[in-house]
């Protein structure tokens, strides 16, 4: 085990519920910008009164303590507000992409079996169009809302225990894609998401006049945890963004003020690619997170910005951060840093690079729903295992090297090769298909999902598109592949289990076009 970065969270210090961090902030500082929508800021004290309206209108819905409550969206003041408004009625938020296909979104409403479902239909067109579906209408909010657009109430929910300890107490249900294929829901307490944001802020030296990007999307846990309830905690103000476009993000960081910028490594690739030169901005801080920072990267952004970019490491189960770079001792390389303070690392095996376990207050309830998921990673004394591999430098300093499982990270999401083959079996063309990843052009860190299909009777050379169009409609973008081959045969050893191994090599060869058919083998 190591320690972590110096610094110490008194107890006592922390709110047992998430709308006590904003209340607290509305008595002191009612005036203070706490978040920017569309050109207009909204104070802490508007705020935490339009959150009480909203718990006030879920209550008369009839969302009871214990439900789940649903929001299918992209950034927006009215998720924000549901977010705050499910924890004073004692519901979890469930934070829904409403970029993920109509398959997608469906299953994790099923398994969560939602009370009530919200769509920000006023901000994204995708979450207006799964409101369709599901045969939502407008009903009046608070004032500063408007219109909430809502489904209809599900009277087969049925309510989870409620605890007084806000430790024990589930705020948010966050699903992240699983190793079985379907999406597993991540539980997180009161007091992981807080301590994270307190955390967060602190080592970030956030401060009421700092203004943050909210680029990164509500519904991953890293937008939630450490952007959006981080950035409350100390005060400062977020300024709400749906969605990233390059030109939008220049445009903000040139004009609006922005002191804090937090990001996935690919958001900055493509950020550089749009400004071709240095940013001129008000940054003090930068950070990336999310998926693995190239040292080629992090040199381009650190030129073109003039500052250092920071990074960290974490996960969904851990609300999410594990460890981050000190501001104070800015790094070459592309360490994530030393864990954050309370939280214990441990490498299995002790050789000094193994698979990463921690245990903190940051670490999930568990899976909803999933007690067998829950017991494979996480161990009675409060251990999690983490899939990854890590190296522990001389000074306490982590290195992520590589991971236990075939995790694929995509543009900081999580892809789960699993769940793309099942679709891909599933077709009638396909006899066995095999998905692996490789690196993304560019050295930006990020990765390309490559699919590998065994077609069922004679192929064509219209087989990859197909199936790439026909993958389109049931997955979010950045699970399609981006390259779909076909083999004759897939590599197999004498147990006819597929060798990815070998197909990681076969990708690796690959030219950079967006579909293809490899030659047979």
């Amino acid at each position: 085990m190591t320690a972590a970065l110096p610094f110490t969270l008194l107890p006592g210090t922390l709110p047992d519920r998430l709308p006590g961090l904003l209340a607290e902030r509305a008595l002191r500082h009612p005036q203070a910008p706490a978040l920017r929508e569309n050109g207009r800021d909204i104070g802490y004290g508007e705020l935490w009164q339009t959150v009480r309206e909203t718990a006030a209108q879920l209550a008369a819905l009839g969302v009871r303590p214990g439900d789940r409550v649903a929001v299918v969206g992209e950034n927006a003041l009215a998720q924000v507000c549901l977010v705050f408004a499910a924890g004073l009625c004692d519901a979890w938020i469930v934070c829904v992409n409403a970029r993920l296909a109509p398959r997608e979104v469906d299953g994790i409403l099923d398994h969560c079996s939602a009370r009530v479902a919200f769509y920000t239909d006023d901000v994204s067109p995708e979450a207006a169009a799964h409101g369709a579906r599901h045969g939502a209408a407008h009903v009046a909010g608070p004032a500063l809302v408007g219109n909430w657009l809502a489904g209809p109430l599900n009277h087969a929910a049925r309510p989870e225990p409620v605890y007084a300890d806000g430790a024990r107490q589930c705020a948010a249900l966050l699903y992240t894609s699983g190793t079985t294929g379907r999406p597993k829901g991540v539980m997180l307490s009161h007091r992981s998401l807080l301590y994270v944001a307190a955390v967060s802020a602190t080592l970030r030296r956030l401060v009421p006049g700092d203004r943050a990007c909210g680029v990164l999307p509500l519904s991953h846990v890293y937008g939630l945890a450490s952007v959006l309830l981080g950035t409350l905690h100390a005060g400062a103000c977020l300024h709400l963004v749906p969605r990233f476009t390059p030109a939008g993000l220049l445009g903000m960081l040139r004009n609006d003020g922005i002191t804090i910028l937090q990001g996935v490594p690919a958001l900055y690739a493509r950020l550089l690619d749009a400004a071709g030169g240095p940013v001129a901005s008000t940054l003090r801080f930068i950070y990336a997170g999310g998926s693995p920072l190239t040292p080629a990267l992090k040199a381009r952004v650190e030129a073109a910005f003039g500052l250092p970019l920071h990074n960290g490491y974490g996960m969904t189960e851990t609300a999410p951060t594990i460890c981050q770079t000190n501001l104070d001792a800015p790094r070459a390389d592309t360490s994530v840093g030393q864990p954050i303070p309370g939280v214990d690392t441990r490498i299995a095996g002790g050789a000094g690079e193994g698979e990463l376990w921690v245990r903190g207050p940051n670490v999930m309830l568990g899976y909803y729903r999933d007690a067998a998921q829950t017991a494979a990673v996480l161990a009675p004394d409060g251990w999690l295992s983490t899939g990854d591999v890590a190296r522990r430098a001389a000074d306490g300093a982590l290195f992520i090297v590589g991971r236990t499982r075939e995790l694929i990270v995509r543009s900081g999401f999580n892809v789960y090769p699993l769940e793309v083959e099942t679709l891909l079996n599933a077709h009638p063309r396909v006899a066995q298909a095999a998905v692996v990843g490789r690196a993304a052009p560019g050295g930006n860190g990020d990765e390309e999902v490559i699919a590998f299909v065994e077609p069922r009777g004679a192929a064509d050379g219209a087989l990859p598109d197909a199936l790439a169009g026909w993958l389109a409609g049931q997955l979010a973008p950045y699970k399609v592949p981006a390259r779909v081959v076909v083999l004759e045969a897939l590599p197999a050893g004498a147990t006819g289990k597929v060798l990815k191994a070998a197909l990681r090599d076969i990708a690796a060869a690959l030219d950079d076009g967006p579909v293809s058919r490899a030659p047979a083998s």
